[in-house]
């Protein structure tokens, strides 16, 4: 017998005492008005009359009694066993398909209850598992810079090097650090997205500024491959979106559309207003994405394995879909191995959430 079993028969021991001290209460009154009504009246009918009279209201009383005994016999031991449940999340409470009172209110709070506890334990549950999964990915994109950075730095103290081959080393060990700084960096917008603490500022504004600030900060890196990039977007179009941020998620496909498109290939972005949302698609000449693969490349520190010699860390598409998401947008993905592909991001175009 356990603690449990020991509360449950504690429980029926005190229904039991409660019962016989009004039972006792009870029949000394009965005897206590027989008598009053004997020495008061001296009549023998009047006091049969008040004794059968009493009779019938113990009879009825006792009867209440002990179905009141029952129902909080069996409402206790249900209640102990139902809380048992919840806090081994074994089975929901039982639905009680009865008129409205006390265990009707009390099982359907303690039915809530068990809804509030079940998705509080699914909540952590999930935390935990996208924990593990964060710690995961950061050990492995932390992993490769500093083993670099530790061979470079043993190779430097414990070898001759001669000058020449010593700065050469000390731009490995910055290029490592950098990589390092970066990933950092994207960790601490990734958090600070996910966690609520920058919040996006959207205003009605026009979109043109937005897209030009994002396509600066790829055109270098297109001349350099000699990639040709055309842009189509009016001058007129306004749209409810946080400058900043939005800026950031457009970069963010820009520059991966730089990185895997060959030299002399093209990049082109052509921006058209719907009724109620902005599409923007930004299209490449690069190596396409197979369709088993379009529907993971969002996923944070996702890289496909033939590009493992291209610089990045695979957060970039991440952020922009966390962005475009937060201001009631959404991207679609259309590729071809071998042709390239067209990356279409939607925006709704006043509404504010």
């Amino acid at each position: 017998m356990d603690w449990r079993d020991e509360k449950v028969n504690g429980s029926k021991l005190s229904v039991n005492r409660v019962c016989a001290a009004g039972t006792a209460f009870l029949g000394v009154l009965s005897i206590v008005m027989i008598i009053s009504a004997f020495l008061f009246t001296e009549n023998a009918a009047i006091v049969w009359l008040c004794l059968l009279f009493i009779l019938l209201v113990l009879s009825c009383v006792v009867l209440f009694v002990v179905f009141l005994r029952r129902k909080l016999v069996l409402f206790s031991d249900n209640l102990c066993r139902t809380i048992d449940d919840m806090l081994n999340g074994a089975a929901p409470p039982l639905q009680m398909h009865e008129e409205e009172n006390l265990f009707f209110k009390i099982n359907y709070r303690l039915a809530h209850l068990y809804d509030v506890l079940r998705e509080n334990r699914e909540s952590i549950a999930k935390e935990r598992a996208d924990l593990q999964e964060l710690i995961s990915d950061i050990s492995h994109q932390v992993k490769t810079p500093v083993s670099n950075l530790k061979m470079i730095n043993a190779t430097l103290l414990e070898q001759p090097v001669p000058a020449e081959k010593q700065r050469e080393f000390l731009q490995a060990s910055s290029g490592q650090l950098e990589k390092l700084d970066f990933l950092m960096q994207a960790m601490i917008k990734t958090s600070r997205l996910e966690t609520g603490v920058i919040s996006l500022d959207r205003k009605i504004q026009p979109f043109y500024d937005t897209l030009a600030a994002a396509l600066g900060g790829i055109l270098l890196n297109a001349e350099r491959k000699k990639i040709h990039v055309s842009v189509d977007c009016p001058e007129d179009i306004t749209l409810a979106h946080d400058r900043k941020w939005t800026g950031e998620a457009l970069f963010n496909i820009l520059d991966n559309a730089v990185k895997y498109t060959p030299a002399g290939g093209d990049i082109q972005v052509s921006v058209q207003s719907w009724e109620f949302h902005v599409k923007i698609d930004i299209t490449d000449s690069g190596k396409g994405i197979a369709e088993s693969r379009q529907g993971i490349i969002f996923k944070r520190f996702y890289r496909e394995e033939e590009v493992h010699d291209i610089e990045g860390i695979g957060i970039g598409l991440y952020l922009a879909r966390e962005i475009i998401t937060m201001q009631g947008g959404y991207i679609k993905v259309t590729s071809k191995v071998g042709y390239g592909s067209t990356f279409s991001v939607f925006l709704p175009v006043d509404k504010i959430y």
